[in-house]
C-alpha cells in the first residue's frame, strides 16, 4: 500500500512537470490556431467553401488540447504531445 501511494506521488509529480510543458506548446499552438481560424473564415467568406487542410490542422490542437485535460484530470495515463506523438481523435466532415 505505501508503495502504491510514492509512485502515486510520483506519477502526480510528472503530471506536474508534463502539465507546464505541454501547456506552454498548447498556449503557444492556440495563437497559431487562432490566425488559422481567421483564415478560415475569410476564406469562406470569399469562396464559399471550408479549407480541408486548414481544418484538419486546427484538429491536430483539439486533439492534443483534449488528451492534455484527460491527462490532467487523471482520466487517461496517456501522456499529451509532446511527451507522444501527435493523434487525431476525429476526421474532416464535409
Amino acid at each position: 500500500m505505501a508503495k502504491a501511494k510514492v509512485n502515486e506521488r510520483i506519477e502526480l509529480l510528472w503530471r506536474i512537470l508534463i502539465a507546464l510543458i505541454s501547456g506552454l506548446v498548447l498556449a503557444v499552438w492556440r495563437w497559431v490556431i487562432v490566425f488559422v481560424a481567421i483564415i478560415q473564415w475569410f476564406g469562406v467568406l470569399f469562396s464559399g467553401q471550408r479549407n480541408k487542410d486548414l481544418a484538419e490542422f486546427c484538429e491536430y490542437w483539439n486533439s492534443e488540447t483534449y488528451r492534455y485535460i484527460k491527462y490532467l484530470t487523471f482520466v487517461t495515463n496517456e501522456r499529451p504531445f509532446p511527451f507522444n506523438p501527435l493523434r487525431v481523435l476525429s476526421k474532416y466532415e464535409k
